[in-house]
């Protein structure tokens, strides 16, 4: 009597093909290894949703502390709202221009999506130098987070958001980097609908950051 087992075709057939899989198939999660479908895309959202309890926490924050000055400079006098203005179109654009990446992505044309997912990584990196800008500005002027709790407040909010989206460039480039070895696998288009979510749900938060932030904050 034999003590050896036989294995099944399928695992020996998938041992003997494992060297002929191309490493990058390797992270890519199939319908048969009982991963559940859109499971990716489930936890982002839980991800999205976490970072929205931590934005509504720094705005609450904002709403009790956004007036008291300590003496110190408001936000009428320190706001240039020609300047910001400009930094919200960019954001603005960078997410028209990631909307086109995605639909350069749906027809599997790999060179347009790349140009449009590099356009969206420069604008944003404008949108982050001018931020960077006008905290350099504050700081000279002697406004810098110690200096009240308003200006506190004001930077634990802007600096998270503008932390978030130079995360996001980072990914943007990362991504850029594997689709050009790799092309649009469905590994890689699925990533790149979580970036484009998460893009989107920061121009929703800047939006309320220009609004509740710089606009009532020019009002006397």
């Amino acid at each position: 009597m034999s003590n050896s087992t036989a294995l099944p075709s399928s695992h020996a057939n998938t041992v003997g093909n494992a060297s002929s899989v191309p490493t990058f198939e390797v992270f890519n999660v199939r319908n048969e290894d009982h991963h559940p479908e859109n499971g990716t895309l489930l936890g982002f959202w839980l991800y999205l949703m976490s970072d929205c309890l931590i934005f509504a926490c720094l705005f609450a924050a904002y709403g009790v502390l956004g007036r008291s000055y300590a003496g110190g400079p408001t936000g009428a006098e320190l706001f240039d709202l020609k300047l910001v203005a400009v930094n919200t179109s960019l954001l603005l654009l960078s997410s028209i221009t990631y909307g086109f990446g995605v639909l350069q992505m749906q027809l599997r044309r790999l060179p347009g999506t790349l140009v449009w997912l590099a356009i969206t990584g420069l604008l944003g990196a404008g949108f982050v130098a001018i931020e960077l800008h006008e905290f350099a500005e504050f700081i000279h002027e002697g406004a810098g987070p110690q200096r009240s709790a308003f200006l506190t407040s004001f930077f634990a909010l802007v600096s998270t958001h503008g932390l978030h989206v130079s995360f996001g460039i980072v990914w943007l480039v990362v991504l850029m980097v594997q689709a050009a070895r790799y092309g649009l696998t469905a590994a890689n288009r699925r990533r790149l609908m979580c970036l484009s979510m998460f893009w989107h749900f920061l121009d929703v938060v800047w939006i309320g950051v220009f609004t509740f932030v710089y606009l009532m904050g020019t009002l006397p």
